[in-house]
């Protein structure tokens, strides 16, 4: 297999707050429809869709796991700067997302913490 170009998709209840979310903290969005929201992370403009439930469950072909009742899969955004870190925890928090661990020291040399967006989706934020 040489697969193009990779991607995830999410499920959100609501495409509105999950656009203003996405867009308060920065991100670049990459387009929304009907069904879905769309954003760019990182300098390699990696895609994640975040599709209405009803749209995305029935293409799943299976229901799809509560994210605010366990984990589904966690991605790590990379910080230049432990101030970075800092501020990220702050704006998160001001754009109506959760942060689940504050900032921290997570062995030597890593320092950062996780958060949830609105519909339970975690990310880590690291400085290494």
């Amino acid at each position: 297999m040489k697969p193009k170009k990779i991607w995830a998709n999410f499920s959100v209840q609501d495409l509105d707050r999950t656009t203003k979310f996405y867009k308060q903290l920065g991100f670049k969005h990459n387009g929304a429809s009907e069904q879905l929201t769309s954003f760019l992370f990182g300098d390699e403009n990696f895609i994640i869709h975040f599709f209405l439930k009803d749209i995305l469950e029935p293409a799943m072909k299976g229901p799809i796991t509560d994210s605010k009742a366990g984990n589904e899969i966690i991605f790590t955004l990379s910080a230049p700067t432990k101030e970075d870190v800092d501020n990220w925890a702050k704006e998160i928090g001001e754009a109506g997302g959760t942060v689940v661990s504050k900032p921290e020291e997570f062995g030597k040399g890593y320092y950062g913490f996780v958060f949830a967006d609105p519909d339970g989706h975690k990310f880590n934020v690291f400085h290494m």
